[in-house]
């Protein structure tokens, strides 16, 4: 297996389940090692932690810092953007976003900025005012700092597509990741050079989802888990096309060489790597995994 190799261009490490926490309670011990343990046995050989929040941005560089595969993104996700206006001196929010950018770009860490973008299916927790306001604010990070841009879209193709255009020259590239969109919506982020679309268990759920993933281009797309969430489920459409399959028992019952039932990880994004293989009809998987690499690596800012 570990001779395909892979980048997983979203993990969520700062999430409580990789601390044992479920629903504020301690289920088992925090296991990251285990988790990074297995993803590097299963070919993963990097990883980008995603900041979603100034806090969780400092976080995701300390996490990024245990080991020489992981990386990460600095940005404020769309439904934290209220934070900016809550920190009492949005400017000065702005500029601490700017200064953990510039070390964590010293330090050889931070690929991205992001996670930033719109989300128009969760606006209680934040209006798309103040959403648009701070997504566009962020460009001034990627222009800064000639970072490409990790990007979230959902429900809000039109405004999203708006801002990317008056921005497109304050950013190098960029992925709009776990793309759950229409055949539309794709086509509209395609119209953009150098924008790569990020596709992880929560694209290929539907038959219509397969069908709007037949038509990413390989060369524009990258893989991800977005874990631990969007796992791969029985029920989703792709489940004929997974291959590869890791013993699992519940989080009441851990064991540390098994995955956590319902909590997706890393080493699974060999799993999205045979859905995709298998709804595109590519019978050259190793092929595959070598565009979809170098994609990745032609898309951050590795250092």
């Amino acid at each position: 297996m570990a001779t395909i190799r892979m980048i997983d261009i979203a993990v969520n490490f700062t999430d409580g389940m990789f601390k044992g926490v479920y629903n504020g309670k301690q289920c088992h011990v925090a296991d990251i090692p285990s988790v990074l343990s297995r993803a590097w046995s299963a070919g993963v050989d990097r990883i980008i932690v995603t900041g979603g929040s100034l806090e969780e941005s400092r976080e995701a560089l300390a996490i990024a810092e245990t080991d020489g595969r992981l990386f990460c993104t600095v940005g404020v996700h769309p439904t934290r953007c209220k934070e900016f206006e809550e920190s009492g001196d949005p400017e000065k929010h702005f500029q601490a976003l700017l200064s953990l950018a510039k070390e964590g770009v010293e330090k050889g860490k931070v690929v991205a900025v992001g996670e930033c973008g719109l989300d128009y299916d969760r606006l209680h927790f934040c209006p798309s005012e103040i959403q648009k306001k701070y997504f566009e604010k962020q460009f001034e990070l990627a222009d800064a700092m000639k970072l490409p841009m990790f990007l979230h879209m959902r429900a809000a193709a039109k405004d999203f597509c708006d801002i990317l255009s008056r921005n497109k020259e304050r950013f190098s590239a960029g992925v709009a990741h776990s793309f759950t969109g229409s055949a539309e919506d794709r086509d509209k982020l395609l119209s953009f050079n150098d924008l790569f679309i990020g596709v992880n268990g929560c694209s290929l759920k539907t038959a219509e989802n397969l069908e709007v993933v037949r038509g990413i281009p390989v060369e524009r797309m990258m893989i991800e888990t977005d874990s631990p969430y969007c796992e791969i489920k029985n029920t989703h459409a792709g489940i004929n096309f997974v291959k590869s399959v890791w013993p699992s028992k519940k989080k009441e019952k851990y064991d540390q060489d098994c995955i956590v039932k319902g909590r997706n990880e890393p080493c699974l994004v060999r799993q999205v790597l045979g859905v995709v293989a298998g709804c595109k009809g590519i019978a050259d998987i190793n092929q595959l995994s070598k565009t979809l690499y170098h994609n990745t690596c032609r898309g951050f800012t590795w250092t």
